[in-house]
């Protein structure tokens, strides 16, 4: 396997770079289509919040950029203090590889290939040789109560189940950012509040996460919410009390009318915990354990 391409760090500021900073990051199509108005955000580490809108409103495209799958067309955006314009797409990758873990609505798991051949994927472009990539797997399941579902293959799994193992693939090589894309969409209403109370117990752990959603029931359980709506942040609200661990959590909310967002590339908008594909919850998906051991881009 080639080994992954080194970035150099950032220079050093004296305080931690936030975890995602967008500074008025627009991103327009053909035909006068502004997916995205002039975003300021910032996420701190320790964060756990909501990006919400209805369908069309940008944040699918807000995803694919905080991801870097997707350049603004203009604007500044930053990953753990890099700025994704000046790197090679080769750099761009090891940066996704190595700081933003993704979890899709539709799980995207290898069919015929077992739970943990499935999370170790998550290492591919870490350069982690495949007997090391298997063993880390392995505490990444177990870190989401699915040691005992290990050498299972997709199908043979529930809906919950599947998504578990998404979050531990996305989590094996312990990313800066874990980036939830819809993540209950696909499930039943228990399976959907199972993979939601995990992601609570990631946070608590540590785990820095963004849910895209445009649910506002899962938006409101969370402790920050920042809402979309024409390409643009209408509001960027926190609970009472909530600071991120680690750091003070900041953000400048832009506020810019019309158009309608876009969608992005390979990421959706979440949704509430309803049926929609394999959701059915059993016995195993209500047996969790806290804490996944790593974390990892499992890349786009």
């Amino acid at each position: 396997m080639t080994p992954p391409e080194v970035i150099e760090e950032p220079p050093s500021t004296g305080t931690p770079a936030p975890v995602i900073e967008l500074r008025d990051a627009a991103k327009s199509y053909p035909g006068g289509v502004h997916a995205l108005r002039a975003v300021n955000l910032t996420v701190e580490a320790g964060e756990l919040l909501a990006v919400v809108g209805p369908s069309g409103s940008g944040k699918s495209t807000m995803l694919n950029v905080m991801g870097t799958l997707d350049k603004p067309t203009s604007g500044t955006v930053r990953v753990a203090g890099y700025d994704v314009s000046r790197l090679s797409d080769s750099r761009l990758s090891a940066l996704r590889a190595r700081h933003i873990g993704f979890v899709f609505q539709h799980f995207h798991l290898a069919a015929g290939r077992d739970a943990v051949d499935n999370v170790a994927d998550g290492l591919l472009y870490a350069g982690v040789p495949l007997k090391r990539r298997r063993a880390q797997a392995r505490e990444a399941l177990a870190g989401v109560g699915l040691d005992h579902r290990r050498s299972h293959t997709p199908n043979e799994l529930s809906g919950g189940e599947k998504q578990r193992v998404a979050i531990a693939r996305a989590l094996v090589g312990a990313p800066t950012l874990l980036l939830a894309d819809e993540p209950t969409g696909a499930l039943d209403t228990a399976s959907g509040a199972i993979v939601m109370e995990l992601l609570h117990e990631l946070h608590a752990s540590g785990t820095t996460i963004c849910v895209i959603t445009h649910d506002r029931g899962i938006a409101d359980s969370l402790p920050r919410r920042v809402r979309f709506r024409d390409g643009a942040i209408v509001s960027d609200s926190r609970s009472d009390g909530y600071a991120a661990s680690g750091a003070s959590a900041a953000s400048g909310a832009s506020a810019a009318s019309g158009a309608s967002g876009a969608s992005g590339a390979s990421a959706a908008s979440g949704a509430s915990a309803a049926s929609a594909a394999s959701g059915g919850s059993n016995g195993s998906d209500r047996s969790m354990s806290s804490g996944v051991s790593g974390g990892g881009g499992a890349g786009s």
